[in-house]
């Protein structure tokens, strides 16, 4: 009777008719499921409904009606809906179509919004060297911040709950992190020369150490030299022993192009991973970014040492930089994530974009390479490992409760036959009506929990006018 709406009153109508006694029996029956239910349902803050749920379990199991109970910022059970709504009592209780983990953004510059559509169609080297550096050379901290927090609105908008950045100004890209409340990953950008944040090498670390002291459960630090063409060996080194001493990772963009692995060769003797190798890079948890030219015997070393993947599919066509042996990565036992890169180079910063790309990129000579459910993979646990942050990527009972809810009701996604092929090939992102971080609502149906979009969005002027140098 109690599992039923209407359970009670229909006991009571059929009681009724055996006089005093039925009535007494009702009693006792209805205040006993009454007791029992206040002294065994446990409180939370928030019950997640959803029609599907898929948890990125070993099995990859694809869930029906099942729901997701939430107390501090951790997932407390996920069970059939019956079974959750029997066991708990919620601050709050929130319905979707389906539930997954919150997608990871293993390679991002967010507060390059302000130089999206900047410069488009040049390669690489060019496109950094007269369009984007000049401009850094310039930038502020209140830009940087303000572009920043516009690229996680994006990023949460779409799903995004966790990436790994990388920037100049990175304490201003960090304040807007805590005002838009997605985990971070990310440091100051190392370079051989000046930026406008630090005159030299030693500056940016030192930066990068004062933002390590103020990580949080949400925030955490990374040593970020930009690149081996870049940098040099003595600098390498240095960002070394900071990882080491401070136990941090180390994230880094190598074999992007063939023009970077022939001039580090010229200038070292070595390819990039060998040349990172020589250095010890590869001896604390390390991410490369793109990877896009990489041959057999350099991947068998980067599986060797458990070095990660940061796979950019968008940015990689987009300049020009050809296709990553991604297949082969995966093959040999790498964690290769999916990244955004910057919004200078994409210009998106949305995963379901490059979900949709990895897909169909490696698909040109094989219709079998990355199946929706590797892609997915990649765009959740595989970026978790990227981030070196495993807890995330997936929904376990006593894991951070960050996930993401879909409006599966849109003419793009019907009918479903498969869930996990709908989100990978069909999914643009819009659909995306929820995301949570550890238990709170940060994006729902169009609203952010913790700043006033529209606000932000009222300031964008301020980056156009930085840009034109007004």
């Amino acid at each position: 009777a109690g599992r039923h709406p209407d359970g009670w009153r229909t006991l009571d109508r059929n009681l009724k008719k055996g006089g005093n006694a039925g009535r007494g029996l009702f009693e006792v029956l209805f205040y006993l499921d009454f007791f029992k239910r206040i002294f065994h349902m446990m409180p939370c803050d928030t019950i997640v409904h959803s029609h599907i749920l898929l948890a990125q379990d070993e099995n990859r199991s694809i869930l029906r009606d099942h729901s997701v109970a939430i107390k501090d910022g951790l997932i407390c059970a996920i069970a059939p809906r019956t079974d959750i709504v029997g066991r708990y009592v919620p601050d709050r209780e929130m319905e979707t179509d389906l539930v997954l983990p919150g997608l990871v953004n293993a390679h991002a510059h967010a507060a390059m919004t302000f130089v999206r559509g900047y410069g488009d169609d040049m390669p690489l080297m060019d496109w950094l060297t007269t369009r984007i550096f000049p401009i850094e050379a310039r930038l502020e901290p209140d830009i940087t911040r303000l572009a920043s927090l516009l690229g996680h609105a994006e990023m949460l908008s779409h799903g995004i709950t966790a990436c790994m950045d990388m920037y100049i100004f990175e304490d201003a890209v960090f304040d807007a992190a805590r005002t838009a409340g997605l985990r971070l990953v990310g440091g100051e950008a190392v370079f051989a020369f000046s930026s406008a944040a630090c005159r030299n090498y030693h500056e940016a670390l030192e930066a990068t150490r004062r933002l390590h002291e103020r990580s949080s459960s949400r925030l955490r630090t990374a040593l970020n030299p930009h690149s081996v063409y870049t940098t040099d060996s003595e600098i390498l080194a240095a960002c070394r022993r900071l990882a080491l001493e401070l136990d941090m990772p180390l994230h880094i963009h190598l074999a992007e192009t063939a023009d970077e692995c022939a001039l580090c060769e010229q200038r070292t003797g070595l390819r990039p991973v060998a040349y990172c190798q020589s250095l010890g890079l590869f001896d604390v948890p390390a991410t490369i970014a793109h990877g896009v030219h990489l041959n057999k015997d350099e991947i068998a070393i980067l599986a060797d040492k458990n070095v990660c993947v940061a796979h950019n599919p968008s940015s990689n066509m987009k300049l020009a930089s050809g296709i990553a042996p991604v297949p082969d990565m995966l093959a040999a036992g790498l964690d290769v994530g999916l990244g955004t890169d910057g919004p200078a180079s994409n210009n998106q910063l949305n995963i379901f974009a490059e979900m949709r790309q990895a897909a169909l990129l490696h698909k040109i000579s094989d219709p079998t390479a990355l199946p929706a459910q590797t892609v997915l993979d990649m765009a959740t646990i595989h970026g978790a490992a990227c981030l070196h942050w495993p807890e995330l990527g997936r929904l376990r009972q006593g894991g951070p409760a960050d996930l993401v809810g879909m409006n599966m009701r849109f003419p793009n996604l019907l009918p479903m036959h498969n869930p996990v092929s709908q989100l990978v090939y069909a999914a643009g992102g819009h659909e995306c009506e929820l995301t949570m971080v550890e238990g709170e609502v940060l994006f729902h149906k169009g609203k952010f929990g913790r700043f006033d979009i529209g606000g932000v969005i009222a300031e964008t002027g301020e980056l156009l006018d930085f840009v034109r140098g007004k």
